[in-house]
């Protein structure tokens, strides 16, 4: 990797709150930490999430309804660990799109939600962006949104049209992914300690596992990892302390968390590949200058 990357832009399109850390918090905190331009963009405010905090209970979609709100004030907490400074919601300002909820749910009627959007609006939203920051790097979900949220697999949706529709021409797309060795590994490991890891008893159970030739890319953010645990802690309403994530942290280490994977899937493999034949810098090959 390259010790500066002063003027390398990344633009991120995740669908919720908190989603963005789990996926690419280390990646973020690398990037951003050696000096590239880092840009989230994220759909909705995650207004039908699960409260895991009985204090705050009342946030709830069914009681006061505004759990997004304090989502908002979250994800700039998380950001701020992470270092990254240029995050904002898609249509901020226009338009907001309201979190859809789990197919085939009550909230994933209402007209307001992401899932519910106007296509071509909420793609020319995210064209206006890329064209704004320029990104050399984008990162996403896959076509099925990682495990089948309607949000996710929207912002997959618009963010690969919008890629199409750009003046800007981004050099490289990555989709996240979860191989499953890593997270077979994890499961054996929670197994051998009497837990278990969102309930599975193995990975085939989990729907965003993936075979591990899915993997082209796995960045090595291991020294970034303390910010990634503090912007998981940030997300205090989505993610328990005492949940599978940090369990797993605190019996396999936290160096599960610092490696973060991703599939190719515009542009070339570059620069050094590993053992395994995956880059180790999503900006390999990429030259700011041309």
């Amino acid at each position: 990797m390259l010790a500066n990357y002063t003027g390398y832009r990344a633009l991120l399109v995740h669908a919720h709150p908190d989603d963005e850390t789990i996926n690419n918090g280390s990646t973020m905190a690398l990037y951003a930490a050696l000096g590239a331009q880092v840009t989230l963009v994220t759909c909705t405010r995650g207004e039908e999430g699960e409260v895991l905090i009985p204090a705050l209970a009342h946030l709830a979609a069914h009681e006061t309804d505004a759990l997004g709100d304090h989502r908002v004030e979250e994800l700039a907490q998380a950001m701020a660990e992470l270092g990254v400074t240029d995050h904002r919601f898609l249509g901020e300002g226009v338009k907001r799109y309201r979190d859809s909820g789990m197919m085939g749910t009550e909230p994933n009627n209402r007209p307001d939600t992401f899932w519910s959007a106007d296509f071509d609006e909420a793609s020319q939203l995210l064209v206006a962006i890329i064209d704004e920051i320029k990104p050399h790097v984008m990162i996403t979900y896959d076509e099925f949104g990682g495990y089948g949220h309607p949000d996710h697999i929207q912002a997959h949706r618009v963010a690969m049209a919008a890629a199409e529709r750009a003046t800007w021409n981004i050099p490289k797309i990555y989709w996240n992914v979860m191989p499953k060795s890593v997270i077979q590994a994890g499961i054996e490991k929670m197994k051998s300690l009497g837990s278990d890891f969102f309930g599975a008893e193995s990975a085939d159970d989990l729907p965003f596992a993936k075979d591990d030739s899915f993997v082209h890319a796995c960045i090595n953010g291991g020294d970034y990892v303390h910010q990634k645990m503090a912007a998981m802690a940030a997300h205090g309403t989505q993610i328990a302390i005492d949940g599978p994530f940090f369990s797993l942290s605190n019996n396999l280490g936290l160096e599960i968390w610092g490696n973060e994977y991703y599939t190719l899937v515009k542009g070339e493999k570059s620069g050094e590949l590993d053992g395994q034949g995956h880059e180790s810098d999503l900006f390999a090959g990429i030259s700011i200058t041309s």
